[in-house]
């Protein structure tokens, strides 16, 4: 296990074998016993690497800041669902922008997913709340949609594909189905995914320059959230 370090030097070719025995045992004893490992193997190096990637980041999103980087909970939500596994078998790091709450869906310079059943990262919102919402739809229909049709563009044009994380099987109501922003009003929330990681980039530190370049690319997006969204 690695003691805390103050730079990103990759995570250990090991890692992912703690998801991998948590996957197995997924119990709350199992857990108390391994939770040093977790924080060694996984928290510190997660905020390591994202504190690495905000202090590159801070100046595409001037004049706004961003704050300190997180991690979210490896407890799962059990209140409303039926699976019991009390576990989840990722971690995932956030960079959000300074405003937002912890634990709502705002806005994120940086979400970083790693574990077991996916390994991906993106930046935006992942589902507007009601304020949000409402926001969202009078600014897509009116002058800031268009220019965020021009950064949807230039994202597209280099290889990224921003869209809605979910969207609403109709327009909404109050809008014309054949409305020209038609597709745009159906989102739920507005995210953009970076392309694959390579192979094996986990275990290296030039992990924290690829997402910082990637976040810097796609900085625009979440810009453009903040202004007209909230």
């Amino acid at each position: 296990m690695r003691a805390p370090v103050d730079r990103f030097d990759g995570f250990d070719r090991d890692a992912l074998q703690f998801w991998h025995e948590l996957a197995s045992e997924m119990s709350k004893d199992w857990f108390a016993a391994n939770k040093q490992r977790y924080d060694a193997v996984w928290v510190r190096p997660m905020l390591t690497l994202l504190r690495d990637v905000a202090r590159g980041l801070a100046p595409a999103y001037r004049p706004f800041e961003l704050a300190e980087p997180g991690v979210l909970r490896i407890y799962r939500d059990l209140r409303f669902s039926r699976d019991k596994t009390p576990y989840k078998t990722h971690i995932a790091g956030v960079i959000r922008l300074a405003g937002d709450r912890v634990g709502e869906a705002g806005h994120a310079a940086l979400y970083l997913h790693l574990g077991l059943d996916e390994e991906y990262a993106g930046v935006g919102c992942y589902q507007f709340d009601a304020t949000r919402t409402a926001r969202w739809r009078r600014a897509v229909v009116g002058a800031p949609g268009r220019s965020l049709l021009q950064i949807l563009g230039r994202l597209r044009r280099k290889g990224y594909e921003p869209g809605g994380y979910e969207h609403y099987a109709r327009v909404p109501k109050g809008f014309a189905a054949d409305h020209p922003r038609a597709e745009l009003l159906k989102y739920k929330g507005l995210i953009c995914r970076f392309p694959a990681m390579p192979a094996r980039l986990l275990y290296q530190p030039a992990l924290a320059r690829w997402l910082l370049g990637h976040a810097r690319a796609t900085a625009p997006l979440v810009l453009w959230a903040r202004r007209h969204l909230g």
